[in-house]
């Protein structure tokens, strides 16, 4: 009887789990379906075999949507920046006086202004001794060229400063009451002493007769109201495209520094002693040209071709100090 009976449970066992089993398949097969539909809830509808969302968020949106304009950016366009250049030497210029920050500053930026007069500065009265010398036709070690006025002088080496004394205007003053306005167009080489003025001999004798030779004298460099209407600019002979120098003739004031535009920005050229600012390699020759003098003011010109040797006026000049 226990035999039997144990059989008929179990046979009941059995048929009650095959009724509990879903149609179709094994515990296995069950789950996947659910983990499929869950996987698709996740990804947006789209386009069979694309990939991509048909309809994308606003996070996606194109670049162009988020991205500034090239005008909200203040960037100019090149067609915007670019200067066109004058038929004519000079056709523009533009005066501006540097502010102290900006002239403190790196590549480009105006020199500071406690260091653009070097060592002789204006109103600033100096004592030292008067010579003379045959000035001949006015020129000398500037490179200015022959002068119709000899009312002229030579800087001592040490206060001429790698020509940086060039085209001053000097005002000297004997101890007896005499006094004549001259311009520097040359250097007094050593032993010519710090202070010293060696003067043509026609501005040594509105002083004192040529016999006297040395003349205790004390001098101050001005900013002169009888100055040509406007500077000009003159390249050196040699230059090109390649390689230029490049000098301001008849400004009011001694110049400080002078600067061309190349692409890069405004770039300084270092001075020679016979007063021409040299570029080695070119740049900037045939440029805007930027000059600054002893009191900060610059003046910027445009126009001005590359002709050697030839002075070519530039409709600016220096304000009077």
């Amino acid at each position: 009887m226990g035999i039997p009976l144990a059989l008929v449970a179990v046979g009941v066992l059995v048929c009650l789990a095959f009724a509990l089993l879903p149609r179709g398949g094994g515990g296995t097969g069950a789950a996947e379906p659910a983990a499929v539909a869950s996987a698709a809830a996740t990804e947006p509808s789209a386009p069979p075999g694309t990939g991509v969302p048909a309809d994308p968020t606003p996070s996606a949106a194109p670049p162009s949507v988020t991205s500034p304009s090239p005008a909200a950016t203040g960037t100019p366009s090149p067609s915007a920046s670019r200067t066109p250049q004058p038929s004519t030497p000079v056709a523009t210029s533009t005066r501006a006086t540097p502010s102290p920050s900006a002239a403190t500053g790196g590549a480009g930026a105006a020199p500071a202004t406690a260091s653009l007069a070097g060592r002789i500065k204006p109103g600033t009265s100096y004592q030292g001794v008067a010579t003379s010398y045959d000035a001949a036709d006015g020129n000398g070690a500037c490179s200015f060229g022959p002068s119709g006025d000899l009312m002229i002088a030579a800087m001592n080496h040490t206060d001429y400063e790698s020509s940086r004394a060039c085209g001053a205007a000097v005002l000297v003053r004997a101890a007896n009451g005499a006094s004549i306005t001259v311009r520097i167009v040359n250097e007094c080489p050593l032993p010519c002493a710090p202070g010293q003025l060696d003067l043509s001999h026609e501005a040594f004798a509105k002083l004192a007769d040529l016999s006297v030779g040395r003349l205790p004298v004390t001098w101050t460099v001005l900013s002169p109201g009888a100055a040509p209407d406007t500077m000009s600019i003159r390249y050196k002979t040699g230059s090109s495209q390649w390689w230029c120098g490049i000098q301001v003739i008849g400004h009011r004031n001694p110049v400080a520094a002078l600067e061309v535009r190349t692409a890069g920005g405004w770039r300084q050229l270092s001075r020679t002693d016979y007063n021409y600012f040299l570029s080695p390699d070119g740049s900037g020759c045939g440029g805007p040209i930027r000059v600054t003098d002893v009191y900060g003011e610059q003046l910027t010109v445009d126009g001005i071709a590359v002709k050697p040797d030839v002075a070519q006026p530039t409709r600016v000049q220096f304000a009077r100090h």
